[in-house]
């Protein structure tokens, strides 16, 4: 994660303004790497035109104001170190990217042969908007594309059992650019990260299928999945490799072996193995982490477990 910035630097972004003030900010940074251009009203689009690696990013305005010290969208972030073109898609509102103008401006980029313009391009999205890097990835040549978390879709005739997202499954899921599973079928590689402990993503992807299909699980996660693969520096290393052609469902689980120095999701593995009366299993996770790190919680735990294995032999 980028250092925290002053409050002079955080304001020069727009944190702590409304979203109009700040999107009016962000327009004005935009028009200086490239262009910004609104989609309606419920989205824009950012264009950094600087190399041949084209990364698109979708986004929202919640989380990149939640999310990012520099008030900035996680795809500047992403390629600022490798000098790649970024386009990022950015949603006003939980809008799950169902509008009319987003079609029409991936239409428009399709007619004009934007997307042959570069050697590789990686779409890239978590949650809903790894529904929507899924599903108008179709637009992309050889794309490679890293969701997290997505949706195949929410129209309610094909998701009778996720009720997570009230509001989106009444818009329409049935017109272009709809059902991802079926947009990424000329992908050359999709990779499907997710905790299979949530029922409701498991299902979700599931629902892709075929050979460049790549389900990589990521346990004890939850849905903090997508700030934990940021936090761990994963996302960077994921995007890195694809961008050379290098990612891999093992390449994915070898950079995922970070978590083992990650103190919230060994927080979870502690709270697990505890819930579930294995103190052999927190001797050894307590161990493993008190040996590397100083632990108040984990040394508090490792004495608990080893007074309860005392106890039972």
């Amino acid at each position: 994660m980028q250092d925290d910035l002053s409050a002079d630097e955080a304001n020069a972004y727009g944190a702590g303004t409304p979203d109009d003030e700040w999107l009016a900010q962000l327009e004005e940074i935009s028009d200086e790497r490239g262009y910004f251009e609104p989609l309606g009203v419920e989205h824009s689009a950012i264009l950094t035109d600087e190399g041949r690696t084209l990364l698109v990013t979708f986004e929202t305005v919640r989380s990149v104001r939640d999310t990012s010290p520099l008030q900035e969208p996680l795809g500047w972030t992403l390629v600022r170190q490798n000098g790649w073109s970024n386009l990022c898609v950015l949603a006003h509102s939980d809008s799950w990217f169902r509008d009319r103008a987003v079609y029409g401006y991936f239409d428009r980029l399709i007619e004009d042969g934007f997307f042959e313009e570069f050697e590789k391009v990686i779409f890239f999205g978590a949650g809903m908007c790894g529904y929507a890097a899924a599903a108008f990835s179709i637009v992309a040549p050889e794309v490679t594309v890293i969701a997290v978390q997505p949706q195949a879709t929410l129209d309610p005739n094909r998701t009778e059992f996720d009720r997570r997202f009230p509001k989106a499954r009444r818009r329409n899921f049935t017109d272009r650019y709809h059902y991802a599973p079926e947009m990424v079928e000329m992908a050359q590689d999709v990779f499907l990260f997710f905790d299979p402990a949530i029922t409701e993503d498991t299902v979700h992807a599931a629902m892709f299928a075929g050979t460049h299909i790549h389900h990589i699980h990521c346990r004890h996660f939850g849905g903090d999945l997508p700030q934990a693969l940021f936090d761990m520096g994963v996302t960077h290393d994921l995007i890195d490799q694809a961008g050379q052609n290098r990612l891999t469902p093992q390449s994915c689980y070898r950079a995922l072996r970070v978590r083992r120095r990650y103190r919230p999701y060994l927080r979870r593995l502690l709270a697990s193995a505890e819930a579930r009366r294995k103190p052999l299993l927190v001797k050894w996770l307590a161990t493993s982490v008190t040996t590397h790190q100083h632990a108040p919680r984990f040394q508090q735990a490792l004495k608990r477990a080893e007074q309860a294995l005392a106890e039972r032999s």
